[in-house]
Order: structure tokens, then sequence, then C-alpha cells
């Protein structure tokens, strides 16, 4: 069968086995609500909202997937998408690599998906697999930068730090996820790179750390990540234009 034939079959992974400190003590970061729904639930919508998408892996923390396994049995998620429940690791890498272990053989297109980015657009999560789908091993959504940057030596807390570099914002983006990529080169970046304080924060990352190509596809505003108490506020006001807006 061609290429031009061949039915691509796409997975997302979800690792959400981090408490999320940033956001104070309590439940992990994945599992706080918006409007009444724990953010996980809304980040496996999300995925599942694409057509494309026929499989969530969730990767939860290592002595909750029996809670995060209700959590999703009690949700309702569109039909035609399955799902499975892993228990993740000690790093973000290892709890990732569980969830490609647990896809079956016939998924040839890979999303990695932040829990805490639970209101990532539709057309964003196509639009990445659009472009794995066109040829690209490895594809992130990302967005122009508003403020200016600069490079400094980091110093002590509080202590004032030296400027050593001022990056041209043109050439900058702020990286979002869903990540997508080819199976293979996924799981070689995965066999082939170990990820320590000062390496890839993502599998995007990783895959650069290989030497492997990576492009960018516009991401949304909406696709921001929640770390603090502000986010939150503000996730709850993108939820409450959308009910008001599309009924949703």
């Amino acid at each position: 069968m061609s290429d031009e034939s061949r039915p691509y079959r796409t997975a997302a992974v979800i690792p959400a086995a981090g408490r999320g400190v940033r956001l104070g003590p309590g439940a992990p970061k994945a599992l706080r609500t918006l409007n009444g729904t724990p953010m996980l639930i809304h980040a496996v919508r999300a995925m599942a909202a694409s057509r494309a998408v026929s499989l969530v892996v969730v990767v939860a923390p290592p002595d909750g997937a029996g809670e995060v396994k209700n959590l999703l049995d009690d949700h309702a998620l569109p039909q035609r998408t399955d799902y499975l429940v892993v228990p993740g690791g000690e790093t973000r890498q290892e709890s990732v690599r569980l969830g490609l272990d647990a896809l079956p053989d016939n998924i040839d297109v890979v999303l990695v998906h932040d829990a805490a980015r639970p209101l990532v657009p539709v057309d964003t999560v196509d639009a990445v697999i659009e472009a794995v789908r066109d040829g690209a091993p490895a594809v992130v959504p990302a967005l122009p930068l508003a403020d200016t940057v600069k490079e400094v030596e980091p110093g002590g807390k509080g202590t004032p730090e030296p400027v050593v570099a001022t990056p041209v914002r043109a050439r900058l983006r702020a990286v979002q996820t869903p990540q997508g990529f080819d199976r293979d080169t996924l799981v070689r970046a995965h066999e082939s790179v170990v990820v320590d304080g000062d390496g890839a924060t993502d599998c995007a990352g990783m895959v650069e750390q290989l030497g492997g190509p990576v492009v960018v596809v516009p991401g949304h505003e909406e696709a921001f990540k929640v770390t603090r108490p502000l986010d939150l506020v503000l996730a709850e006001a993108v939820l409450a234009r959308r009910r008001a807006n599309d009924g949703f």
C-alpha cells in the first residue's frame, strides 16, 4: 500500500503523573477542576475532539492509576475514541516512554500533550497531525513572543542577574502542545536521549538532540499552560466565554 493510500492512525499520550506544586498543596495538577470538571478530562476531550485521534493514553501517578481510570469512566468521551490508563514514572520522560510502550502496533502518529493545557482548540490538534502526515517527523504548535527576551547569568533568588544577550524576538516562539511525531522518530528519541536538568524539556527537544528536523505550526492563545492560581482564573474565563458563544 502506498504512503498516499495508507490509513494513518493517531494516538495521544497525556503524561499526568506530576503533582503541580506551583498550584499549591492538594490534588495533583491534572485533577484540579475547571468549571467543576478535572483539567485532565478537559485535556482528554480536547484530544478526542479530533476525528483523527483513535486512542488516548493517560499516564497517571504511579499510585493513582485506578483513581484516574474511574475518573475517565465517569465522564463522557466520544465513543469513537478509546482510552487507556497506565502508571507513570518518576520523570516526565519516563512517563511518556511508558505511554509509548502501551501503544498498539498500528499507531503511526503520536501526539504528546500536557494535561495542564486543557483548552487547546481542535483546529490546533488537527494542524499538528496534518503536518506529521505530510512528512514532518516532529511538529510543535507555537506562538510568537510579545515580550522582549533577555538571556541572563542566573544568580541567587532575589539578586540582580546580569544580561548576557538579547535574542532576536522575531526568531523566537513559545512552544505549546500537543506536539506531534512520527512514531518511529519519537521512540528513537526516547531510546537515545536521556534528559537531565540542563537538557531538553520536551519531546521535540529530544528529537533536536538527535539532529532530527522539527517544524512549527501556528499555536493558539487558548492552549496556555495552567501552572499558577491566576491561570485557573483565566481558564475559567475562557470556558465561560465558550459556553456563552458556542454552548460548550
